[in-house]
């Protein structure tokens, strides 16, 4: 999977969020955002990062989920949000990121990075 980056005047080009996780050639990195009953937004990943992950960024206009590296790189979560989880997002600060085993689902480790919103 190789997709063309695409550059925003004012930040890093985004790339597959698949270079950014340890993951085989012919696996699928599954991603999926929800929102707790009490209105905290968690991300599941089924594959480990290979950097650190500094923060998150979503733009309100158009419901864009931006994973930042340390090292600046950004990754765009690939996956189309709508407007309820957008509305949860405006209201968060923080979002808890769980690896889940990919073989059984089960979470194996969760923590917390900050979510930082764009208003266009």
């Amino acid at each position: 999977m190789s997709e063309t980056p695409s550059v925003d005047a004012e930040k890093t080009p985004v790339q597959s969020l698949r270079d950014f996780v340890y993951i085989g050639k012919d696996e699928y990195l599954d991603i999926e955002v929800a929102i707790k009953e009490d209105g905290r937004v968690v991300v599941f990943h089924s594959h480990p990062f290979r950097n650190d992950l500094s923060w998150m960024e979503f733009d309100l206009g158009t419901n864009r989920l931006d994973f930042v590296l340390d090292d600046g790189d950004i990754r765009n979560a690939g996956l189309p949000l709508n407007q309820s989880v957008a509305k949860h997002m405006q209201n968060s600060h923080q979002i808890l990121m769980v690896l889940l085993n990919p073989e059984t689902g089960e979470a194996k480790e969760g923590n917390y990075v900050p979510l930082i919103l764009h208003k266009k």
